[in-house]
């Protein structure tokens, strides 16, 4: 009869404005009821808000989803590229375009598993163009451009991610997770010269490793450091940020901080590398 009652609490609880799920028999320490204590059974009937009971969430509201927008602006301080790898030109693709700033953004989406496991989805679209010269004649794709004459740069790299995420530790204050991230990335490089006109179109699968470790530094500031990164003989990927979060509620928080993402690869059909430098707003939103 009790255990018939259970939706029935839940959804006065969700009515109440406790949307989180209820979990029922002994808690797990990282989250449980508001005003739990150590060792305390949860019943059918105890439909308090479930909240994080170690890490920078202690105490706070348990929620399935977090959204997060980042955006801000952009430079690069290297592109370099040859293709073919072999036997194409080296050239500064910024010394073209530009170092910057041009706009960049990011969404995120965190998807709560379970207490301790998570998928976090990443939209992350880059593409920066301008018009400059050629310092040195060209070879790229077996045509060769002039130095010296107007020529336009388009360089693509789009970021596409899904990521596991598993909490690994956590005490009062500080949480720790790792975890592996599937990236689809899809990449563009073009030069255009008066009717010349090559592009280098790439998509591929990169696996990554994911870190991060996030700290409350006061009782509406916490500290997030993570990263998605691979290293390998014919290219790496670096994705690290580091950024400052103001809670403005339970639902909302605000944040600032800096990322760079550095990377390439170098082998027969492709030389490039990159390192670009990004100021980071953001304002994410849980449910």
């Amino acid at each position: 009869m009790r255990l018939a009652l259970l939706p029935l609490l839940c959804a006065a609880a969700l009515l109440a404005g406790c949307q989180t799920p209820l979990y029922v028999g002994q808690p797990d320490p990282v989250i449980a009821p508001r005003g739990w204590s150590p060792g305390a059974v949860v019943t059918p009937e105890d439909c308090r808000c479930v909240t994080w009971q170690c890490g920078p969430q202690r105490e706070r509201l348990w929620r399935r989803w977090q959204v997060e927008l980042e955006v801000g602006p952009v430079w690069q301080s290297r592109n370099d590229v040859a293709i073919p790898g072999d036997t194409g030109t080296r050239f500064a693709l910024d010394d073209v375009t530009g170092a910057g700033p041009f706009p960049y953004g990011r969404v995120i989406v965190d998807y709560q598993l379970g207490k301790r496991h998570s998928l976090r989805a990443l939209a992350a679209p880059l593409e920066l163009s301008d018009t400059g010269t050629l310092d040195q004649p060209v070879s790229f794709r077996g045509s060769t451009f002039a130095a010296g004459l107007p020529t336009k740069a388009t360089f693509r790299f789009n970021s596409y991610r899904l990521t596991y995420r598993y909490l690994l530790g956590c005490g009062c204050d500080w949480s720790l997770h790792i975890g592996a991230t599937a990236k689809i990335r899809h990449a563009k490089i073009q030069l255009e010269q008066g009717a010349l006109n090559e592009t280098k179109y790439d998509l591929g699968f990169v696996p990554l490793l994911h870190l991060a470790f996030e700290k409350r530094l006061a009782p509406r500031w916490r500290f997030l450091a993570d990263v998605d990164f691979a290293a390998a003989p014919q290219g790496r990927a670096i994705d690290f940020a580091a950024k400052l979060y103001y809670d403005v509620n339970d639902r909302w928080s605000l944040g600032l901080g800096y990322r760079t993402i550095e990377g390439g690869a170098d082998n027969d059909n492709v030389y490039t590398f990159s390192w670009f430098h990004q100021a980071v707003l953001s304002a994410s939103y849980r449910f």
